[in-house]
């Protein structure tokens, strides 16, 4: 495969709009910088606040039109679709990870982004380059406003959902390992007819779009179930079982959970040559894949990694090839981009991209097992819609100190002021308020020594931020 190229491109500036500026087109798309002046302009949910989002929003007419105004490039993929609430984008990179370590072009499609909006499209492991990413951005911006008076301008998500099927399309990729955005049933993902599928676990989030109850979110999940499509997922609450079965049964989709239906065990250990980590066995009637490493960290990663494993294992029936050899390679490949990935070692910074109460309690567990420190100062930020009391109380069973803070430009986020109240209110742990991100890295690390650490979490943005304000500071400090 070609290395991504920025010929014709320079390497641009992070921009999203740009302020007073006449709107514009996609035919004067030419270049990156343009390209995301262009996404900046369009309606983006994923930074919205909810109460802001009308109740027809999400639709996939729209994108079904796109994509056949495009030539219906989904319809060439040999697909893998992930939904869930915690853990899809997980289970995406292990599955993509194995997949391309067993030989095949592996496309994978996931989001949100750390820094740059091409890690949301990537062929093995590499984004996409600067100039197709451009390219297609003008192309499906087209397409789009050609659309627009019959189907309404499409969003932010929908053009980059269609600049990755295009893409893969387009280098014939054996593989596209593709994520949900949003729920399931109406995400504009699920314009595709894949060769598997699969539910992580669900929990309570997006409450005001996807329904207040852990039923009614997996019955939007459970909305990629397709005709005679395998899907899998782990177990699950008994309420949530009942819904995925329910709704697999209607749609004639044979389901299959990973420790039950398909033969699943875990173990956590320690050595010197790994340290702290977890090990996975799954075995089916195709073979078997013994004694993994897990490649991420924390013990909820396992249950993750299994899943991975049964849909790299349901594609074999579909002629896939996977020899447990390659697939460990490919599996011990796996990016750990945003999921305690240390972005700073002087001082200690991890980030996460936990931004619910159950993932905030396994990344606490998840640093007590795998990093030694003495103190740990948490920088937290997230959005106002989630369960900011339980968040908060997880952070309080894990963290030293708090510095509540917010992600820049991002309007569904919480005031930092506001959780500093709830945290005060019911934890004796020192905290603190910053406004900007920049501001809290740096009481952070005026309250640490070498041997404590910095934890940047609650959500993707947080997390992405943090990553690019050290990168900017090494870049500056040399």
């Amino acid at each position: 495969m070609a290395k991504p190229t920025t010929q014709g491109t320079k390497r641009p500036v992070r921009v999203e709009a740009v302020d007073e500026a006449p709107p514009i087109r996609a035919k004067d798309v030419d270049t990156y910088t343009a390209a995301l002046r262009y996404l900046g302009e369009r309606v983006n949910f994923e930074r919205a606040r909810p109460e802001k989002i009308p109740p027809d929003a999400f639709k996939l007419d729209r994108m079904r039109a796109l994509l056949a105004a495009l030539g219906d490039p989904q319809r060439s993929l040999k697909c893998v679709h992930i939904a869930g609430s915690k853990g899809k984008g997980s289970v995406a990179e292990m599955t993509a990870a194995c997949l391309a370590g067993c030989g095949y072009v592996t496309g994978l499609f996931t989001s949100p982004h750390l820094v740059d909006v091409r890690e949301r499209v990537r062929m093995n492991g590499e984004m996409i380059g600067y100039a197709p990413f451009a390219r297609l951005v003008q192309r499906v911006g087209q397409a789009g406003e050609a659309l627009a008076k019959a189907h309404g301008e499409p969003t932010y998500f929908e053009i980059i959902t269609a600049v990755a099927l295009t893409h893969f399309a387009e280098e014939a990729v054996d593989a596209a390992v593709i994520e949900v955005g949003l729920g399931g049933r109406l995400d504009s993902t699920n314009v595709i007819v894949p060769e598997v599928c699969a539910i992580t676990a669900i929990q309570l989030e997006h409450t005001q779009l996807l329904g207040d109850t852990l039923e009614k979110i997996a019955a939007e999940k459970a909305g990629i179930f397709k005709p005679g499509v395998p899907a899998y997922t782990i177990p699950q609450a008994k309420g949530v079982m009942e819904v995925l079965r329910a709704a697999a049964e209607r749609a004639g989709a044979p389901l299959r959970v990973v420790g039950q239906d398909v033969e699943f065990s875990s173990r956590f250990e320690a050595d010197p040559k790994m340290g702290p980590h977890c090990r996975v066995s799954l075995l089916s009637p195709r073979g078997s894949y013994e004694h993994l490493p897990v490649p991420l960290k924390g013990e909820h990663q396992a249950p993750n990694c299994g899943l991975a494993l049964a849909l790299v294992d349901s594609l074999r029936e579909r002629g896939f090839t996977a020899p447990e050899r390659q697939v460990a390679e490919g599996l011990a490949r796996t990016s750990t981009a945003g999921r305690l990935e240390m972005v700073s070692v002087s001082p200690r910074i991890v980030i996460d991209g936990a931004h619910t109460p159950d993932s905030i309690h396994s990344l606490m567990r998840a640093i007590g097992s795998h990093v030694r420190y003495d103190s740990l100062v948490v920088v937290f930020g997230c959005a106002e819609d989630k369960d900011t009391k339980s968040m908060l109380a997880r952070l309080a069973q894990g963290a030293d100190k708090v510095v509540f803070t917010r992600a820049t430009g991002n309007l569904r986020a919480a005031d930092p002021r506001e959780l500093y109240r709830r945290f005060v209110e019911t934890s004796p742990k020192m905290a603190q308020v910053a406004p900007t991100l920049g501001e809290a890295l740096a009481l952070a690390t005026k309250a640490v020594s070498r041997d404590d650490l910095i934890c940047v979490t609650g959500s993707f943005y947080v997390a992405g931020e943090a990553k690019r304000l050290v990168a900017e500071q090494r870049r500056v400090t040399g």
